[in-house]
C-alpha cells in the first residue's frame, strides 16, 4: 500500500449517487476524483479514516489504496485528510484492508 504524503487536504462528500466519492485538491491546485474503499473508526487511536483509490481506475489494472485519517465537519459534508502518523496506525489500516479484500474475494 502507498504511503500517502499529501498534507492537510479538504474533501467533500456529495451525498447520492455519487455517495462513495471524494474530491481531493492536489498540490498543484487541482481537484482529482476518488472512490472511497470503506471509512472505520479506531476506538485505539481515537480517529477515523477513510481508505480510497483513485477513481476510473479499472478492476484489471493494480490499484494505489491511499489511506487518511479525516476529521468530519459539523456538517457532516466535508472534512480534513490528514497523513496517517505512525507505524502503528499504518499496521492496523494494513490487517483491515487485508480482511476487507479477503472478504472481498469470497464474494
Amino acid at each position: 500500500m502507498g504511503e500517502n504524503h499529501n498534507h492537510e487536504h479538504n474533501h467533500e462528500h456529495n451525498h447520492g449517487e455519487e455517495e462513495n466519492i471524494i474530491w481531493i485538491t492536489n498540490e498543484e491546485g487541482v481537484e482529482e476524483k476518488y472512490e472511497i474503499l470503506f471509512d472505520f473508526d479506531s476506538d485505539d487511536f481515537g480517529k477515523s479514516y477513510v481508505l480510497y483509490f483513485p477513481a476510473g481506475a479499472s478492476e484489471d489494472e493494480e490499484i494505489e489504496i491511499l489511506a487518511s485519517s479525516y476529521e468530519q465537519s459539523e456538517n457532516g459534508k466535508e472534512g480534513n485528510l490528514k497523513p496517517v502518523e505512525t507505524d502503528e496506525e499504518w499496521d492496523m489500516i494494513e490487517e483491515l484492508l487485508a480482511t476487507f479484500l479477503a472478504d472481498e474475494d469470497e464474494e
